[in-house]
């Protein structure tokens, strides 16, 4: 096998074919994918790039590519990973906890540095409770669930209207008069079926609070009434869990994030609701 100091592994191969391995520290760029991206994962056209694939075809097409693109010293790994791993190297196994259509479908998340495997995991095995599914619940909900994470818990009493349509883009206007829940789950479901959706259809209160929150990592609240967003983070503090916040006034909006030990919680910025004329 090629090796040389400093240089940079670029592995060719597709998402799901990680879940055989990959070697230690390798780039991962599909071959459809990597001339349209050269300048984004290879700046350093001086850099020794050694190519793999997995039994060694694919990689020589890539590396004639990035020779024709003027980077200076490129060499094809032979044999490809097939040979790599064959030879007893250094193996991680990359796409080990994810299947093969969370490889094919996260693809994008793997190859960033931030995310990867382990961050595809990690976002896999989360569990997020949205505390209502309206204007700011539904934006919230679809990319968490486009994102990967594994389980979302929806509390919301409320029925789907008409006048929600503008701005709650979970509805449609065959869902007119459904639970805001169930259909926040049909729309999850259809955006990503890998996701599990739990449906509270109650309003959250301080006789339900302890026992829905517990199950959860994290809570965004998505309330649009003062009482509910002190119980949400007087319940966060209670049992630990990151708070969140998201409120929105016409054309303002904020977002916070409210954590026991990490700064001030909700109730420490305001003690005391605003008068009811101003809600």
């Amino acid at each position: 096998m090629l090796q040389a100091d400093g240089a940079l592994l670029l592995d060719v191969r597709e998402p799901e074919e990680l879940l055989a391995g990959a070697a230690p520290g390798a780039l991962n760029v599909r071959k459809a994918d990597l001339e349209a991206e050269l300048q984004e994962h290879l700046p350093d056209r001086e850099r020794t790039i050694l190519v793999m694939c997995q039994t060694g075809m694919r990689s020589i097409v890539a590396a004639a590519m990035l020779e024709r693109q003027g980077y200076g010293d490129v060499r094809d790994v032979e044999g490809g990973f097939a040979r790599w791993s064959g030879d007893g190297l250094p193996v991680e196994l990359e796409g080990a906890g994810l299947e093969p259509t969370e490889l094919r479908r996260y693809a994008r998340h793997l190859i960033i540095p931030e995310v990867g495997a382990e961050g595809q995991r990690r976002l896999k095995a989360g569990r997020v409770l949205l505390v209502g599914a309206g204007g700011l619940g539904s934006p919230a909900a679809i990319y968490l669930a486009c994102a990967g994470v594994g389980s979302l818990g929806i509390v919301d009493s409320d029925v789907v209207d008409e006048s929600n349509l503008q701005r709650q883009i979970l509805h449609t206007p065959g869902r007119l008069g459904m639970g805001k829940g169930e259909s926040a789950r049909i729309a999850i479901n259809e955006l990503n079926p890998l996701v599990e959706v739990e449906v509270f259809e109650e309003r959250l209160t301080s006789d339900n609070v302890d026992r829905i929150l517990p199950g959860y990592d994290v809570v965004l609240d998505g309330a649009d009434n003062f009482p509910t967003r002190y119980l949400i983070n007087d319940a966060c503090l209670k049992h630990d869990k990151p708070n969140v916040h998201g409120s929105v006034f016409r054309f303002e909006g904020q977002a916070s994030l409210f954590q026991r030990g990490k700064g001030p919680c909700y109730r420490c910025l305001y003690p005391e609701p605003p008068p009811p004329h101003l809600t």
